[in-house]
Order: C-alpha cells, then sequence, then structure tokens
C-alpha cells in the first residue's frame, strides 16, 4: 500500500493540492475582511492556520522525505523546507503584518518543491 503510494506521487499530489487550498484560503480571507468582517474572523482564527501548517508539515515530512529516499536528490527537500519555514514564520508575524504575503509565498514554494519532487521520481 505505501510502496504504491510512494510510486505514483500521491503524497506529493495532495500536498500540491493542499498548497492550492491554502493559497485559495488567505486570498479568500483577504476579500473577506475586505467584504465582510465577520466571515472575516472565522478565516483568520488561529486554530485553522496552526491546523493546517500541521497537516503540511507531515505532508511535506512525508512526501519530500520518500523522494530523498527514491531519488537521492535533496533540491526538492530543500526548496520544500524552505517554504514550510516561510509558513511557519508567518504564523508569528501575524495577518495585520503582512503575514499573509508570506504565507501565499511559503505556500507557492512548497508547492514547488513537491512538484520537483514528483518530477524527479516519476
Amino acid at each position: 500500500m505505501i510502496a504504491g503510494v510512494s510510486r505514483d506521487g500521491l503524497i506529493d499530489r495532495l500536498a500540491i493540492g493542499l498548497s492550492g487550498l491554502c493559497f485559495v484560503h488567505c486570498i479568500a480571507s483577504a476579500v473577506a475582511i475586505a467584504v465582510l468582517a465577520s466571515a472575516g474572523t472565522f478565516l483568520l482564527d488561529p486554530i485553522f492556520h496552526e491546523v493546517g501548517m500541521s497537516i503540511a508539515f507531515v505532508l511535506g515530512v512525508l512526501g519530500l522525505g520518500r523522494g530523498i529516499r527514491a531519488h537521492g536528490f535533496m533540491l526538492p527537500a530543500s526548496v520544500g523546507g524552505l517554504g514550510l519555514g516561510v509558513m511557519a514564520g508567518s504564523l508569528y508575524i501575524g495577518h495585520e503584518n503582512g503575514g499573509t504575503l508570506y504565507s501565499i509565498l511559503g505556500v507557492l514554494i512548497v508547492a514547488l518543491g513537491h512538484d520537483l519532487n514528483r518530477r524527479a521520481v516519476l
């Protein structure tokens, strides 16, 4: 089961999908804050971001770690790790200090790392 998941790049595709959802969430949060203040408070709840970061970290470790074992290239894991670091840092900056922009940047870097990983394995 796990070997099949590793070969077809499912973890990397899930991680890229999660990055896309995070990107949409960040954009939707900015729009919701501008349009509806009550909806913005739900989307900006810290637990929402902490859970998302936890899922991203687990998928990153599994997917990018698997890639190192499968193809031996460190670049995808390094790029993905940088993106996870930027995302984690954005949690401490906060939305009012530009954290949303850092979060979007981190998500895009993580997605790039997973895409590089997926391409190297296949």
